[in-house]
């Protein structure tokens, strides 16, 4: 299915459109799944999304990755969301973090313990994900796979939902939707602003590239993205 691009985007555009996709899964089985990106870009669309009708009783949220770090840490996903999404009419959402608290140490078995844990608390939510809200960075990573980190190329050939993954540019290692899991998705949207990754985004769109993280996902043919321009 093509990539379809929506240009001069607003957080407000995309909420409703978010929102719409969640309504209609609710109709069709009584119940709907989205996963949603963290850092600061998605802050406007978050305070957009929960103030949309829909029966978020209903709806069932995760995230699309998460620092391994603690829930109060300044870099944690999980505290952005309870701050700028579950407010509202959005409190009444089915949030599931992928765990309470990180592992002492970082050492690959314990990230492995930790995606395990992660996947059997996540379980029992409707999968495949009705919705899954990506972002992009300068490097062509989205969620937290990045190109080369360790764990990256796991990340994307397991056919199982969560991996961990650390990489190199960025601060803590993290727990990440694979790629596989991110593919299933019924539906994936993908806001992005600015000159640079526009660019980014125009090279990755045009061929699978292993270097190019998003492009896996923007090449994929298994269900629609919808990429949001602002």
């Amino acid at each position: 299915m093509p990539v379809t691009e929506h240009l001069h985007a607003t957080p407000q555009a995309v909420a409703a459109h978010i929102a719409g996709l969640l309504r209609a899964a609710v109709a069709a089985r009584g119940q709907a799944s989205l996963a949603v990106s963290g850092g600061r870009s998605p802050v406007a669309l978050f305070e957009a999304l929960r103030t949309q009708a829909l029966d978020w009783a209903q709806v069932h949220i995760v995230l699309v990755d998460e620092r391994v770090v603690p829930h109060g840490h300044a870099d944690s996903n999980t505290a952005l969301m309870q701050r700028h999404l579950l407010q509202g009419p959005a409190a009444a959402a089915r949030w599931t973090p992928f765990f309470e608290a990180p592992p002492p140490d970082g050492s690959p078995s314990a990230l492995d313990a930790l995606v395990h844990s992660a996947s059997a608390r996540l379980a029992a939510l409707p999968w495949p994900l009705d919705v899954a809200v990506l972002g992009m960075g300068e490097d062509a990573h989205t969620a937290s796979l990045f190109a080369g980190a360790a764990g990256y190329q796991h990340a994307i050939t397991t056919p199982e939902r969560l991996a961990w993954v650390v990489p190199d540019s960025a601060a803590h290692a993290r727990i990440s939707l694979s790629l596989q899991a991110l593919l299933a998705a019924r539906e994936r949207v993908l806001p992005l602003s600015g000159a640079a990754k526009l660019a980014v985004y125009r090279r990755a769109v045009q061929q699978a590239d292993p270097a190019l993280p998003i492009s896996l996902v923007l090449t994929s043919t298994q269900a629609p993205t919808s990429v949001w321009i602002g």
